[in-house]
């Protein structure tokens, strides 16, 4: 995906995700962060050795402003590789669920999915929980699951990738 952060585009991807670890590239160059989720969008990050801790407000689906140490950081993101659609959103030009993608912070309570599992519309996939509220997480259509990036329990990001389709044809 793109950010552009504070003005500045940089090129952003999800290498890996395990319990409180991520490991990105961050313009082609491996970045590995320990992110510690509280309520509120508050997180604890630790990278190289150093602690930080930021806020995260989310403005809309793309844009966000995380602040940290004084210091403010304005993200807008965007997606031209690859369409990423949430349950209940729709795209007039292109109908297929390519992703589901995090909200909000949240913890995984439950995939009843696995990596080359046939769904069908309507099937469940994950529980998350967020805000103390429980969210089923279901296909919108037919279609094969790719990659399920996440295990249950793991603590999760706004927009973090958690299933990845390839979609089957009928």
């Amino acid at each position: 995906m793109i950010a552009k952060i504070n003005g500045k585009e940089r090129d952003i991807e999800l290498v890996s995700k395990d319990g409180d670890r991520v490991s990105l590239k961050i313009d082609g160059r491996p970045v590995d962060v320990d992110v510690i989720l509280s309520e509120n969008g508050f997180c604890s990050i630790l990278h190289d050795g150093h602690s930080f801790n930021a806020e995260i407000v989310r403005n809309n689906d793309s844009d966000y402003v995380i602040t940290t140490d004084f210091q403010r950081f304005d993200i807008s993101l965007s997606r031209p590789r690859k369409k990423y659609i949430r349950p209940g959103e729709s795209d007039d030009d292109d109908e297929s669920q390519e992703a589901i993608l995090a909200p909000m912070p949240g913890k995984i309570v439950k995939i009843l999915v696995q990596s080359g599992s046939e769904v069908h519309k309507g099937e469940p996939l994950l529980v998350i929980e967020a805000m103390k509220m429980q969210t089923t997480y279901t296909a919108s259509q037919d279609a094969t699951v790719e990659t399920v990036a996440v295990k249950e329990g793991d603590a999760v990001l706004t927009n973090q990738l958690l299933i990845s389709f390839q979609r089957t044809d009928k």
